[in-house]
């Protein structure tokens, strides 16, 4: 099976995740994650969805940005990557982190939430209309769907996105597309 479908098919064994999240620390270390944070606006106060949050390399800078009025949820379909979002949360006293094991529906009620982080992901996702689906329904209607993601190409992110009429691009920032909530008709 190539690599990509057997990606798709669940969740990297635990040492592929102990490489990635080894990798992502070397990463982070070249080019943090609030450079890439700041194009989106996120202020004190708003929810935030991390979806596809691996390790938790956003959870610190998000929890910085949202202070302790907001509330942040990082999902990832890897249980790892939630016990090691848990572990970090604990470790740095971050009591506004919840992590949600799932591989689309997020759980939380419709409209709560004003941004949600999709990076590096797009491509990898076997159901991407469904999750974006579940975006749409979870985002507040000013809410933004930020979305980086360096496999895909700038029009493909852009047709993948707004193909199901759900989102419309707002902005392009310099390392990431914000995308606004289109009404369904």
């Amino acid at each position: 099976m190539p690599a990509k479908e057997k990606a798709r098919a669940g969740p990297m064994s635990n040492l592929d995740f102990r490489f990635m999240s080894l990798g992502y620390k070397f990463r982070d270390l070249i080019r943090p994650r609030m450079a890439i944070l700041e194009d989106v606006g996120i202020k004190p106060g708003f929810h935030v969805l991390d979806y596809g949050c691996g390790p938790g390399s956003y959870i610190a800078p998000l929890a910085e940005l949202v202070g302790k009025s907001g509330k942040i949820y990082a999902l990832d379909m890897h249980p790892l990557a939630v016990r090691t979002v848990q572990k970090l949360a604990s470790r740095k006293g971050l009591d506004n982190v919840e992590a949600i094991l799932s591989d689309c529906k997020t759980g939380l009620q419709p409209h709560s939430l004003d941004v949600v982080i999709l990076y590096d992901i797009l491509h990898d996702l076997a159901d991407a209309n469904g999750v974006l689906a579940e975006l749409h329904r979870v985002l507040k209607p000013a809410g933004i769907l930020s979305l980086s993601d360096h496999h895909l190409k700038e029009a493909e992110i852009v047709s993948r996105v707004t193909a199901g009429g759900l989102f419309k691009l707002s902005v392009k920032g310099k390392r990431t597309y914000s995308f606004s909530r289109e009404e369904k008709a």
